[in-house]
């Protein structure tokens, strides 16, 4: 995958519009509060005016991250969006990633375009199923992870308890950034241990920024004005001991992957999300180098990219699909000719855009590690490469086999036409895998979470005016096949009740039971079958 290098210091300077880019994503499990943070990372950042809670009614739910109408409907986010906003002189590019375990595909692509993760875990559940998934995945590239520990108004677990959870299950060390005072009803703020000074939380006005008291130290007693005597004698105790047993923040050590610093707060509240901002301003790495065949240094001048998503029909009324573009180099300009690798072709980019959810404006400019939406009409696929005449690819975007296969069919049978247009498009997009048998009519569709199939009628049915129905298959997982020419087309021939192609054409052999799988490798082993295929650009 775009692979991060080792964070060294002795790089050259990037120029500064490079420098004070921060491009990082959001990870979380369900309902940890993800797309409450980001709506508040917007707020602060000026690029909206008021949060729409996610579980407000009405028009207040419509949240800015999540645009797809299921998504709406719902309250949950299933497709990965971008967006890009001032914060105190540095430009933050932030991606939003699905949590629902469904759509962790989606989120391990959006990985490869990222320099920084913000992990974000509920207080009263720590560590769970999809977090631990997720970041495996950051561990995979040594991305430097931030830990925001959020909802510590409702009742949350004891703070050294979540630490040590954190430590053991993720193997990561944990630097305390900040201290949580009291927790649920009791929760007053933190104590800024980086910084030695009182956050205090605004309890009547949720859009309020927490009131910053600077103070010398725990000890200054002015600490009682603000504190009650027994939660600051808690406080003195539990930072004390804090300070004895875990890890002070090293910089280089989170660079590395190796060390998370952990702020505690309450994102509903906006508190103890300007700090974390502040952290990622701070701490966070600019853009890194990315790999395509070669190290490909962010301080380049040649302008080189790679898509790492396609969304279609992100606006209904124009049929369009918008590629995400991670800028790896160099310093783009709208009107450019790229060169898209994978055709040989040139592409005049005459209409980029940035993001700020669901609105989109032209851009004339961006620069290494921005992320771009090119409007196109197919040409671009996940793993493209756009440069300025090299020939790089940008290895490693995966596509994982299916882990749920069921035959598609259009509700008025005469459209089954515009039905296969409709599931190669979200082929294309990555939201699904779609199969054509070689054998039979029809299309098998192969997904990771039962959710996605709900989602993909949804959509078929909003964007293209097509009821679906999705129908049970004979199979429950596929392979790719790979081998040379000849020994893959023998090995297909004879097992043409089993093949398809996908829809960049490839071989793909769907499966019954494991015992399929094994006879494969016993009786022709001059086939390999594969459980991932790489998307190259």
């Amino acid at each position: 995958m775009p692979d991060t290098a080792p964070h060294t210091a002795n790089r050259p300077a990037l120029p500064p519009e490079i420098a004070r880019r921060r491009t990082f994503a959001i990870i979380s499990h369900p309902d940890a509060g993800k797309t409450t943070l980001t709506e508040k990372f917007l707020l602060y950042g000026g690029a909206i005016q008021m949060a729409g809670q996610v579980r407000a009614k009405g028009e207040a739910r419509r949240t800015r991250s999540d645009f797809m109408q299921m998504e709406k409907d719902r309250g949950i986010s299933v497709s990965a969006s971008a967006m890009s906003f001032d914060y105190e002189g540095h430009r933050f590019n932030l991606v939003d990633t699905p949590g629902h375990s469904d759509f962790s595909e989606d989120t391990y692509r959006t990985l490869t375009a990222v320099d920084a993760a913000i992990m974000v875990i509920d207080g009263a559940k720590g560590v769970e199923s999809q977090t631990r998934k997720l970041f495996e995945v950051c561990r995979l590239r040594d991305l430097p992870i931030l830990t925001f520990c959020n909802k510590m108004d409702r009742e949350a677990r004891d703070t050294f308890e979540i630490i040590d959870e954190i430590q053991e299950n993720l193997a990561i060390d944990v630097a305390p950034a900040s201290w949580p005072i009291g927790m649920g009803a009791e929760f007053l703020g933190c104590y800024d241990l980086i910084h030695d000074r009182l956050e205090l939380m605004d309890r009547a006005d949720r859009n309020k920024v927490a009131q910053t008291v600077r103070l010398d130290g725990l000890d200054d007693p002015r600490m009682a004005e603000h504190v009650p005597e027994r939660l600051l004698a808690q406080l003195r105790e539990e930072v004390e001991m804090a300070r004895g047993l875990l890890p002070t923040f090293n910089h280089q050590s989170f660079l590395e992957g190796h060390l998370t610093p952990i702020w505690f707060g309450s994102a509903i509240n906006s508190f103890g999300v300007r700090e974390l901002m502040e952290g990622i301003a701070h701490y966070g790495p600019p853009p890194q180098p990315q790999r395509g065949g070669r190290e490909v240094a962010p301080e380049e001048t040649a302008v080189t990219g790679f898509v790492f998503k396609v969304q279609a029909n992100m606006d209904p009324k124009h049929r369009d699909r918008v590629a995400f573009v991670r800028l790896a180099s160099g310093h783009f300009q709208r009107g450019m000719k790229m060169l898209h690798v994978r055709s040989g072709k040139q592409m005049a980019i005459s209409a980029p855009v940035l993001f700020l959810a669901a609105d989109r404006e032209v851009t004339e400019e961006a620069w290494a590690g921005d992320i771009i939406g090119i409007p196109n009409h197919g040409q671009l696929r996940i793993g493209d490469a756009l440069t300025e005449g090299e020939a790089l690819k940008f290895t490693g975007i995966p596509a994982f086999a299916p882990e749920l296969l069921r035959n598609a069919r259009a509700g008025d049978p005469m459209k089954a036409k515009h039905l296969e247009k409709a599931l190669m498009q979200f082929a294309e997009e990555g939201a699904a895998r779609v199969f054509k048998p070689m054998l039979g009519s029809g299309f098998i569709v192969g997904v990771v979470g039962a959710l996605q199939f709900e989602v993909l009628a949804s959509r078929i049915e909003l964007e293209y005016g097509l009821p679906v129905r999705f129908e049970g298959s004979q199979f429950t997982s596929a392979r790719w096949v790979s081998g040379e020419r000849v020994a893959v087309e023998a090995f297909a021939n004879a097992n043409k009740g089993h093949m398809a192609t996908d829809h960049d054409g490839d071989p793909v052999y769907l499966t019954r039971l494991q015992w399929d799988i094994d006879r494969v490798a016993r009786d022709h082993p001059e086939v390999r079958l594969t459980a991932t295929k790489e998307s190259t650009g």
